[in-house]
């Protein structure tokens, strides 16, 4: 896979670049990445990449020249069309669904702005997406970027160390991730589920199904509608529900 990145700070992705899973994964040539500064591609002598709004109003704009030239500057493959992303707090809700689907691209571009917004030319004739990480302004699209790298590039083959990590992952299924534990099997007198070190693989994987669905009952509710459960699965959670409600009342 390939990413860029057109930023005014490229600066800030040297070290994300650079470490952990992002750095190994590049090592290993399984993911190019490059920051781009659009400021290079700004067409007046001062190097400017906005303006005032048309029509007043507070804030500065981002012009459209400087970023349609970084991003026709890029040396596209003409047989893979991009996805060109526009990081936005007004774009679709980044989701563990939308990073994997965007894992199966062969080239992505995050476009980070700054100031008031953007010129809206570039949402209507560059962009294929816009993409939110959350219902919140930040001074620039940088981190969101970061963000949206690190969740796509972690699913991509050979990336992590066991292939069944992101598969399992919270969301991944719909609901969310069952309880973890490891060594040592008694800490400070709380001991370990016996179901895990019993060795009933069966067993273990229901355990781990309830303890899911249970977690995403007390968490994420609303998770729950979307998810196709078996008629002893719903039998089984209103009982979890009951138990809920009974225990509230006597609290």
């Amino acid at each position: 896979m390939r990413i860029d990145v057109l930023t005014l700070f490229p600066e800030m992705f040297e070290g994300v670049f650079g470490a952990s899973i992002l750095g190994k994964a590049k090592e290993k040539g399984l993911v190019s990445l490059q920051a781009v500064n659009f400021r290079n591609y700004s067409n007046n002598k001062h190097n400017t990449v906005d303006d005032y709004p048309y029509g007043g109003g507070g804030g500065m704009v981002l012009k459209p020249e400087p970023v349609f030239a970084a991003v026709e500057d890029l040396q596209l493959d003409p047989g893979i069309r991009p996805r060109v992303i526009l990081m936005c707090p007004q774009g679709e809700t980044f989701t563990q669904h939308k990073a994997e689907e965007l894992s199966g691209e062969k080239h992505i571009v995050l476009i980070c702005g700054h100031y008031e917004g953007y010129d809206e030319r570039i949402r209507e004739h560059l962009v294929t997406d816009e993409i939110s990480i959350g219902d919140y302004v930040l001074t620039g699209g940088e981190i969101p970027a970061m963000t949206v790298i690190d969740s796509v590039v972690r699913l991509l083959p050979g990336v992590l160390g066991n292939e069944s990590s992101a598969v399992t992952d919270s969301y991944s299924t719909g609901l969310l991730e069952h309880p973890h534990y490891t060594r040592p099997p008694e800490f400070r007198g709380w001991g370990v589920p016996d179901v895990l070190i019993s060795g009933h693989h069966a067993r273990i994987e229901d355990w781990r199904r309830e303890q899911s669905l249970l977690r995403t009952l007390k968490r994420r509710p609303e998770l729950l509608e979307r998810v196709e459960l078996s008629k002893k699965e719903c039998v089984w959670l209103e009982q979890q529900k009951q138990s809920m409600v009974d225990k509230q009342a006597n609290e």
